[in-house]
Parts: C-alpha cells; structure tokens; sequence
C-alpha cells in the first residue's frame, strides 16, 4: 500500500513536471529565424532579425487601457537589473547583478531556481552588471563580467560548462548578452576604456565549450605576423605603434546573426585611447574600430565591413544593436541592416555587400556635416578632432543612441529609438605622446572632468525613424537624458521605462501615449512580451544603476538612490489588477555629512580627485554627485572614519551590497580620496562659479564655429 501511494506520487510529481517545462529542444534554428510564433521571447532581441517586435496583439490600441500589474519580484540583494529576461515555455530567465541567472515561473512570480557564477571580485569594477542571456536547446547561456562564458541546465540550473574568455590579468570584462546560431555561441567583451585592450569575439561549441574560432577587431603587433588577410589590410590604417596601448574596437554589446546569408555581424566599440593622436600619430581610418564587419557564422572569415566613424576619435561606439528588415527601396525590394550607432546618424546598409545606402542624422551632429553617399565616408566639420585643443562636440561619449535597444515594426515600417541630445567636451590641451603616462592621467587621451554635470545638460526622446524615406515620423520627448530600452508589437502599441519610473504604452502611428504604469523606481531595461495560455503578458525588469547613472545632477534629478529604491521584475497582463509594492518617494535633495574638525589639504583634494575619478566616478557619480547607481559619498559617514574607509573601499567590508574591494589603493590615496570628499562635501557653488562655466562653454562653442570657417586652427 505505501509503495503503491508513494509510486502514484511519483508519477504525479514527473507529470507536473513535465506539464511545466515541455519542449526545450524547440529553442533552436528554426525557433529563432520564425518571426510569426510570438509565444516565447527566446533570445536578446526575440528572434535573430533582432527586431524587437512581437506579432502579439491580444494587447492593443483599445485594450491597453485594461493592463494592469499581475506579479513583481522584490530584488533586493541585485544591485543591477539593466538587463531583458527571456520567456521559454512557461519560465522568465534573467540575469541580475555579476550575472546571477534566476528562473522563475512566468504566470506566478515564483522563484524556481537560481545559479551564482561567483564573480571574481577583482573584476567587480563596472557599473553595467548584465544586460543579457541566451536560450539554446535546454541551455542558458550567459557572460559573467569577470570574463567567463558559462552554460547552465534551464531545467535545474546546474552548471553544463564554463570557459574563461579572456587572458590572466587582462582588464577585459563581459556586460552584453551571447548570441547563438548553428550550435555555435558567440561572446565579446568590454574594456577598452580602461587600458590596453585588443577585441575579438569568439565561437563556442554550445554543447561541449569548446573554442570554434576567435576573430580579433584590430590589428596585432606586426613583428608577430597576422592572423588572417583582414588584420593585414586593418594594420595599413593605422599608425605609430598602436598595439602597445591595444588599440580597443571591443564588441561589447551588438551581434546579429543573419540565417538568410549565414553570416554574424558585428558591432565594434571606439579606440583605446579615445585620443587618436596618441593612438595612431598621423591619421588613418583605424580598422575596425566603430565598424559594422560581417563575417562568415560557420569560420569566422571576414565577409565586409562598413566603418561608421573612420579614425574615431569620440568614443563613438557602433556597438548600438543592428536590425534586420526587408525593405522596399527605389522600388525594389533590399535586404536591409538598420543601425544607429553612437555618432548620431541612422545608417541603412545592404546586407549582402554591406554598400552603404543612406545614411541621415537623428540628432543634433556637429563632428561632420553629412555622409557622402558615394564614397560611404562622413564629411567631417573642421576642429572637431581636438587634437592638442578642447572641443564641444555633439553629440558626446554618451551618443545620440546608446545601448538601450531600439525596435522595428514591419507593420508601421517604423524604428523606434531611444534617443538622446547631449554634447561632449573634449579636452587635450597639452597632452602629447612624450608626456602622456596612462597611470596617472587616466588611459582615454583626454584630460578628466571633475565638475558636476547640471540636469539641463542632456534631453532625451522616444523618436519613430522611417528608414525607407530617412526622416523622422514622430519624437516624443522622454524624462531626463536617457530612456529604457524599446518593444513594438502587432497590436500597434510602442512600450519603454522611462527614467522617471513610469513604464508606457505609445501609438506606434502617432506616438500618443495610451497607458502608463508606476514602476516604483526609474529603469533602463528593455521590455519583452510573451503568451501563456491564451494570454499575452509584458515584463520588464526596473531598478536605477548602470553606465548611464555616473552623470551627477543629471541623472540625479530623478531621485533614485540605489539601496533605497527597488530592483525588481514586473509582469503586466490584460485585468490584472495587483497592486504596486510599496516602495520609497523619490530623494530629490542630499544632505552632506561633515566633520567640522576634518581640516581639508588642497594638495591631498588635487590628488583625490584623481583617484576618485579613476576608482569611484562610473558608480559613485562625477565630482561625488551620486546619480543613484550607488550611494552619494558626501552625504555617506563612512568616508569620515580612515578605518572604516579603508575596511570598505580595500578590504570589501560591503562586497555583499556590491561594493567591490580595491585591494590596490594604498593608505596615502584613500586619504587623499576622504580629503576630496570632503571638499565636495562644502561646495556650494557661488552664481560666478556657474557665470564662468556657461561663459566657458560658449567659448568652446565660439571656437569651434570660427574653426569651422577657417578661421581658427
């Protein structure tokens, strides 16, 4: 009798799991080249056009309007959750944080399983966390940011393989999401801002993890040989001895595979440094730096390539997602690349030969004035290279697009982009290659900004781009100066998280807006849709951190403070009706702690602000303003103690809330950091004090319109 019962509940057992979790081998191929099944939201951008469109409808421009909240999941312990879920057969896969993989049943909220991949801490110095993962026949497959590839069981989520990416001691880091083709996944990796880094990608089997192919982005050392023919015609473009500082073009971000030409194409980052003067003295393009290369999916060979920005010099990135569409154009049909890089131009490229053909601004650009269209090249405004000068450039490091997604709907003919107006300032004066030592002046070629960045610096926008006629269809303008990323969908309805911590539905004919729901805390993250049972849902993931968050004031004026505010998952359905977690009201003024006795050393606050800005800015915010990524350091009492100071910033007192340890930093320069705290901790800026930087920003503008005429070198 008792073997009986407890057969009859083993059977129950197997059955519900299977009921749960049915037919993970369907993730395939043919699963990722269908655009027509919209249950599942199995990679990055849903399927390998990258689109981000659903053909879901159940949810539209009449519906909408009943939307309502069906579940979150509180994420208190993830410091970041910039990051796209993916939707398979009833289960959300997302990875928060240093890329801890949850799983969790997509109609109730509950946690099924989670995998740790134990970050090295030595590598637990940037801001951005993961922004994704991959689903491939029962696998997840996800970047750790200490350059690991690690593949984990979707059923139980124990480890199937892992692979170190990179090189003992290497300051390369993983941030983007793989992709998978052919049974093949494919990784980059950041880096190059902060040293000398060359970029590849690599193939890896999906089953066994082992090394398919490895194509680097930039040429190598000459005396050493090439690896293949591109690298050897890449080295003709550069010049000096560019491989002793890496030379950058890491793919960080962007990858497409395209099943039609059995192809993958690249996105690459900028130069590393920036400065392309101290980079490759005397010119040339820079192959394949900020490039669009296409390359064989099955060996790696190059294909072409179309290079956005040649010789780039802006930290211009085409490391932005690259879509694929059919397109009518000149009445006739084009297998279309679709990309909006960094530099502030829409780009349409023809798939197959990768020829340029058109190629419009979306914002305000004053580095060149227009593509050439015959010659593919960007015609450059006279001055904008600073080289040995100071230029106001637009838009700035941060781009006209970012990494934040944008989508394409084949029913509008519509891309929808989130977009941004914000300048750079670039400041080389009296930086040469004899006197730049990347140690202490930082590894960009360009002097550091200590000042805090005012909230009227940058704005940002939800545009609709046409890229048949190459004109904007609509702008709506969005909170702040960065907006999340962007889903379109079959039942005509556009859906992005804004800053302000609102998430909302818009028209995707007009823009209108036609719903919107509190989130409890401003996201970046990009929205996906999937059905269960009938039912179509919309999750997105909202916390405040990231890259996007070191701005100062900028990003500040929200009021998101990381510990304060949630990080959770939110799941939207049609009659739903759960309400809001509470969660706290917006901080919108910091109170700076001080110790009147603490007698501050200028020459200790010069030195500080250095290693603060090295160390500290990408997450505790430029000049000490905190824009929410992590705590305000002027309003925080640890600074005012040099032991507890030290037990935190050293010694990894606080690693478990995510702050990372610095092992390297000696006692003299985390006092010279606690003395630079408490400078910024005083300031208070008088009304000269902002008349001499509007007065200094004009200027900069005078001189690059007077070089531009010619007359100013």
């Amino acid at each position: 009798m008792i073997r009986s019962r407890l057969t009859r509940i083993a059977l129950a057992l197997c059955s519900a799991a299977t009921l749960f979790v049915p037919a993970w081998a369907q993730v395939d191929q043919d699963t990722l080249a269908n655009e027509s099944d919209g249950r599942n939201w199995a990679a990055w951008g849903r399927t390998f056009s990258e689109q981000r469109f659903s053909p879901l409808a159940q949810i539209d421009g009449t519906s909408v309007k009943r939307l309502g909240l069906a579940w979150t999941m509180e994420l208190p312990e993830m410091w970041n959750v910039s990051t796209a879920p993916v939707a398979v057969d009833g289960v959300l896969y997302f990875a928060a944080g240093y890329s801890v993989v949850h799983a969790v049943d997509a109609r109730t909220g509950q946690l099924l399983w989670k995998y740790d991949p134990k970050c090295d801490p030595r590598k637990m110095r940037m801001a951005w966390g993961s922004r994704g993962l991959s689903f491939w026949k029962g696998r997840i497959f996800v970047g750790v940011q200490d350059g690991r590839l690690v593949a984990i069981e979707a059923r139980d989520g124990t480890l199937a393989w892992e692979v170190q990416t990179g090189e003992p001691g290497d300051k390369r880091y993983i941030t983007g999401a793989p992709r998978v083709f052919n049974d093949k996944v494919l990784i980059g990796h950041g880096g190059a801002d902060f040293g000398d880094v060359r970029g590849y990608v690599t193939a890896y089997d999906a089953n066994t993890g082992k090394q398919a192919w490895r194509w680097y982005t930039v040429p190598g050392d000459p005396s050493k040989g090439f690896e293949n023919p591109a690298m050897e015609m890449a080295a003709k473009t550069w010049k000096g001895d560019w491989w002793k500082h890496g030379a950058g073009g890491t793919v960080w971000n962007a990858m497409t595979y395209d099943p039609e030409f059995n192809r993958v194409y690249l996105g690459t980052g900028n130069g590393s440094p920036w400065n392309q003067s101290l980079r490759s003295p005397g010119g040339g393009d820079n192959l394949f730096l900020c490039s669009v290369v296409a390359l064989d999916a099955d060996t790696g060979e190059y294909v072409w390539h179309y290079q956005t920005t040649p010789g780039e010099t802006w930290d211009f990135n085409s490391a932005m997602d690259m879509v694929l569409a059919d397109l009518r154009l000149d009445g006739k049909p084009r297998k279309a690349l679709l990309h909006a890089p960094k530099n502030g131009f829409f780009y349409v490229l023809d798939r197959e030969d990768g020829k340029l053909i058109s190629a419009e601004k979306i914002a305000k650009v004053t580095w060149a004035e227009r593509v050439d269209l015959v010659t593919g090249r960007p015609v450059e405004v006279r001055g904008a290279r600073f080289d040995g000068n100071e230029a106001m450039i637009w838009p700035g490091p941060g781009g006209a697009h970012n990494w934040q997604p944008m989508s394409y709907s084949p029913d509008t003919g519509l891309t929808y982009i989130p977009a941004r107006e914000m300048a750079g300032y670039y400041d080389a004066r009296g930086i040469t290659r004899a006197n730049w030592d990347p140690l202490k002046e930082g590894p960009l070629g360009v002097k550091a900004f200590f000042d805090d960045i005012p909230k009227e610096a940058g704005s940002s926008s939800l545009l609709a781009w046409n890229p048949v006629t190459q004109k904007e269809a609509w702008r709506v303008p969005t909170p702040g100066a960065t907006g999340g990323g962007v889903l379109s969908t079959h039942g005509g309805l556009v859906f992005q998280g804004q800053a302000d911590g609102r998430f909302v539905a818009h028209d995707a004919d007009t823009g209108a807006e036609l719903w919107s729901h509190d989130l409890g805390v401003g996201t970046q993250a990009p929205p996906i849709t999937y059905e269960l049972d009938g039912k179509q849902y919309v999750a997105v993931l909202a916390g405040w951190a990231g890259g996007q968050m070191l701005m100062g004031s900028l990003t500040a004026q929200h009021g998101w403070v990381g510990r304060e505010h949630p990080r959770r998952l939110l799941v939207f359905a049609l009659d739903a009706r759960m309400p809001l977690p509470a969660s706290a009201a917006p901080t919108q003024a910091v109170t700076p702690v001080d110790d009147p006795a603490f007698v501050v050393d200028a020459a200790k606050v010069r030195r500080g602000q250095w290693v603060y800005g090295e160390k500290c800015t990408i997450c505790h915010g430029v000049a000490a303003v905190g824009g929410g990524s992590a705590p305000d350091l002027r309003a925080s009492p640890v600074p005012l103690s040099a032991e507890g100071f030290a037990s935190v910033v050293r010694d990894g007192a606080l690693m478990a809330r995510g702050m990372p340890p610095f092992a390297e930093i000696e006692d003299a320069d985390l006092e010279s950091i606690r003395h630079f705290l408490r400078e910024r901790a005083r300031y208070q800026p008088s009304a000269w004090d902002q008349i001499r930087s509007a007065a200094k920003f004009i200027w900069v503008m005078i001189k690059m319109k007077l070089a531009s005429w010619g007359l100013m070198g």
